[in-house]
Order: C-alpha cells, then structure tokens, then sequence
C-alpha cells in the first residue's frame, strides 16, 4: 500500500483521487474528496486529469459543475458505488451530474447504483422518492463517455440532456429485466450524440429518444434485454420539439420486447418526427 501524501498530490497535471482523501474501502464516504479534486481541475488553465485508482468509493449524490477553465478528464479504475440506503440519492433525481461543463472525458470504471431495494420500494407502491439517474450530463458540449459500466441504476442509467457533441462508446449497461425504468442511455433536447459499440442489459429501452434530438448516430448497439431503441415517448407537451436526423446500424436486438419503435401520447402537439434511417438490423 502506498504512503499517501497529506496534501494533495498532482503530478504534472494528474489529480490523484486518494490524495484528496478518498480512501476506496467501500465504507468511508469520498464525495468530499471528489468535490475538492474537481474543484482544482477545474481551476487549472491547463488540461487535467483526475484519477481514480482501483478500489470502490462510496459517493453520495455529487454534482461536477462548469464551466472549467480547461479541459478534464476523469480516468476511473475503481468502482463507484451508491450507499444502501436508496434515500441517500435517490431524493434528487441524479447521483452524479455534471451540469454545464466542456470538453470532458469519462473513462472506463464501474458505477454501482445498488438499486435493487428503490425497485422493491416501486413495487410495493411505498412511499418511495422520485429515484435518481446514475450518471447525468446537463447543457455540456464535447463529452466523451468511453469503456465505463453501470449496474443496477434507481432509474436511466446515463442521461444526455441538452447537450451538443457527445461521444458514447463501447459502454456496457447491466440491470436485470424486471427493473423498471432503467432506460441504458436517454438522450433529448441535444445534437451531434453518436453511441456505438455499447452493450445493453437493462429493463427499459436500450436507448431512448426524447423531443429536441437531433444528429444522433448509433451503431453496433447489443440490445436486449429490454424495450428495444424507442423515440420517445412523444407529445408529452403541445409546444414540444421534434426529433430528426436519427440513424441505427449495424446493430443487434436479440432478447428485447420491442425492436424499434415511436411512442406518443395521444394528444394535439407541435411535435415531429423525421429523417430516420435504420439498417443491418438483427
């Protein structure tokens, strides 16, 4: 075992996430940790990277916040994991949000939502809390999620809300196939997303698609378990945004519900769809 320094430690431009504090037993809580080094990444005019070696960090809801100076990127080779108790996040609709930040990159790790008891809770109809998103992106431009699995998310595991160039690749979603509202990977209101090499397991749709899309490119998608690749649903609202330039290729729905398919509400709205392409579908 390492002797850790008692300040924190950047070698170059590279964040060690223990040297914040964070200790990766699984046990003790690093959310503070991950704050302080997203706070001096943040803050540096130079590119950064913050890394998180192996082990499992125990992190309550967080949220990374930008804009950032420069460019960061976050290296994970351990494993993030949510307390027990699904109150613990699962009051504030995400556990890790990065709102309004560019340029960052996410690679490779695990997230562990633990959200086998919320889903329990949702069954019963307790009185449950509104459940949160694993990993969630919010008005960021030119992100990369690559090489990082999520299991057992409360609900949507990665979420691409109002974004613009995002890359998703080779990123694998585990949840069993009675979990509900586990969608993989939900993407609305954003431009230019491509997805592809990914391999999802989940209860929901493998990739759902909401109003205000545009330019989004999926290839080599395993889906299935799950509901297959939806649009939508739709017409949520009348004064809604449509959803063009769609393309699926190259992909596989074995095990699923549905293959593909547009849902809508029944109900008058300004909403479209258009300019959708598939092919090479199994």
């Amino acid at each position: 075992m390492p002797a850790w320094p008692s300040s924190p430690m950047r070698i170059g431009h590279l964040h060690w996430l223990r040297s914040f504090g964070a200790k990766g037993d699984g046990v003790r809580d690093s959310t503070g940790p991950f704050l302080k080094a997203w706070a001096s990444a943040c803050s540096s005019t130079q590119s950064t990277t913050i890394y998180v070696p192996k082990g499992r960090y125990l992190l309550k809801n967080v949220e990374f916040r930008g804009p950032c100076k420069s460019k960061i990127k976050v290296q994970i080779d351990g494993t993030l994991v949510a307390p027990l108790d699904y109150n613990a996040v699962g009051k504030s609709r995400s556990w890790i949000l990065f709102i309004k930040v560019n340029r960052v990159s996410v690679v490779g790790g695990t997230l562990d939502a633990k959200g086998s008891s919320f889903w329990s809770c949702r069954k019963s109809r307790s009185n449950c809390p509104v459940g949160a998103r694993s990993i969630m992106f919010n008005w960021a431009n030119d992100i990369v999620i690559s090489s990082l699995t999520s299991i057992n998310s409360q609900l949507m595991h990665l979420v691409i809300n109002s974004c613009n160039n995002v890359m998703v690749s080779n990123v694998k979603i585990i949840a069993p196939d009675d979990s509900p509202n586990t969608d993989g990977i939900h993407v609305q209101g954003s431009t230019d997303v491509t997805i592809k090499g990914c391999n999802i397991r989940t209860g929901d749709d493998c990739v759902s698609i909401g109003p205000g899309t545009s330019g989004l490119w999926m290839e080599r998608i395993q889906c299935g378990p799950g509901h297959g690749v939806s649009i939508g649903s739709l017409a949520r609202e009348y004064n809604e945004a449509g959803v063009e330039n769609v393309t699926l290729i190259n992909s596989d729905l074995i095990g699923s519900d549905n293959g593909l398919r547009i849902k809508s509400w029944a109900r008058p709205s300004i909403g479209f769809v258009k300019k959708f392409f598939f092919r090479t579908l199994l």
